[in-house]
């Protein structure tokens, strides 16, 4: 029998808001971890190009697998050969690929909570068992090497993810290479979800490959290249385990779409674009870390890459759902329960990406100060 899965609360946020904008409102999307941007517009004119010319069919690019083995090798020193990967169409198959190829009914995934939602709804859709482990900011809500040392018995495998969704919050490449040394000693798999690599606000994050040859990534042009409707993505695994991977894909998914690919290809030089966009981020989180004094918000995790804030708002509610559907209601912001994420404590955390507009992001700060206000008012 299948396993039931959580769903999304988050989506409920965006029917409401969608709702509310066709009764004529003026709606701020910080619900969904989305980019308001794009994808480049060399990109676009190349899937222009390509719909007058080609009728296109099942089909994996050849030059962009290699494209993607030069990223590995210019941005992280590591070797991937194209057999190693897989084209997928997003990240999520990806994950269902990476879980589905590697593990059997029955293993236990460790994972940090709070964690996206899809690592334990898919764990557990293919009657798997998620094994999620509470993480506080002592660790900066991320696992570590020390947590896994101490699950007795080991698990079959971990998902990492840094920089981190719901968080932001990156793991230092001291800490991926102790987590790694614990994980190769232990027989633990590890599957790294890469897909906000490119969205950090410091130091550069650092692949898991760097530490551990066998790692499972995971990553996609949804984030930092700004192609989430595209749905292309790609998966990284072992030589030894290529054909298995291409095996599966083919099987559930047949092939990623032909356009996104040839999208995708010309996307991955538009660096100046692409870090046009970074900039605009930049820009969002630093207003939003300056306006989050003036919500009473100051309990959060430290956004260090990706596009969210993850803020405590216990002081005010134990129902975060009841709490975005009324934030959203009186502002026309929308923002994501912290349910999602943490089952357990997200009944008092909130989500707000700042993957918006800059003006955006100005408009929800003016209309999220007096409402903060008044709810810490008759919280008091």
């Amino acid at each position: 029998m299948s396993a039931d899965v959580d769903p999304f609360y988050a989506i409920s946020i965006s029917g409401l808001a969608q709702k509310l904008k066709a009764e004529g409102r003026s709606i701020i999307h910080m619900e969904f971890g989305q980019p308001s941007t794009g994808a480049p517009k060399a990109a676009i004119a190349r899937a222009h190009e390509v719909l007058d010319t080609d009728g296109m069919g099942y089909w994996e690019s050849a030059p962009l697998k290699a494209r993607i083995c030069r990223h590995y090798a210019e941005t992280y020193g590591v070797t991937v050969e194209p057999r190693q990967i897989t084209l997928t169409c997003g990240a999520s198959p990806g994950l269902v690929l990476a879980l589905s190829a590697t593990f059997k009914p029955g293993d236990v995934i460790a994972m940090a909570r709070p964690g996206y939602v899809a690592y334990r709804n898919t764990v557990k859709a293919l009657n798997m068992t998620a094994l999620e482990i509470p993480c506080g900011p002592e660790t900066r809500f991320q696992l570590t090497a020390a947590t896994l040392a101490a699950l007795d018995p080991a698990p079959a495998g971990v998902i990492i993810a840094s920089p981190a969704n719901p968080t932001g919050t990156i793991i230092p490449g001291d800490e991926l290479a102790a987590i790694a040394e614990v994980c190769r000693a232990r027989g633990i798999r590890i599957v790294s979800d890469e897909i906000y690599h490119g969205l950090t606000f410091g130091e550069p994050t650092r692949s898991m490959l760097e530490f551990e040859p066998t790692t499972i990534v995971v990553s996609s042009f949804s984030k930092y290249f700004s192609m989430a409707g595209w749905r292309l993505g790609w998966l990284i695994v072992p030589r030894e385990e290529a054909s298995r991977a291409v095996a599966y894909m083919g099987a559930l998914f047949l092939t990623a779409p032909s356009l996104a690919q040839h999208a995708a290809l010309v996307a991955m030089d538009c660096k100046d674009e692409l870090e046009g966009h970074l900039a605009t981020y930049r820009r969002n989180r630093e207003l939003l870390l300056d306006a989050l004094p003036r919500l009473g918000l100051e309990r959060i995790a430290p956004p260090d890459g990706a596009f969210y804030i993850w803020a405590d708002v216990g002081r005010l509610t134990d129902d975060s759902l009841a709490f975005c559907k009324q934030l959203l209601t009186d502002t026309g912001v929308a923002t994501a329960p912290g349910i999602d994420f943490d089952p357990v404590e997200g009944r008092r955390f909130i989500r707000m990406s700042f993957a918006v507009s800059t003006p955006e992001i100005e408009e929800a700060i003016r209309r999220l100060v007096p409402w903060f206000e008044a709810a810490r008012a008759k919280a008091a």
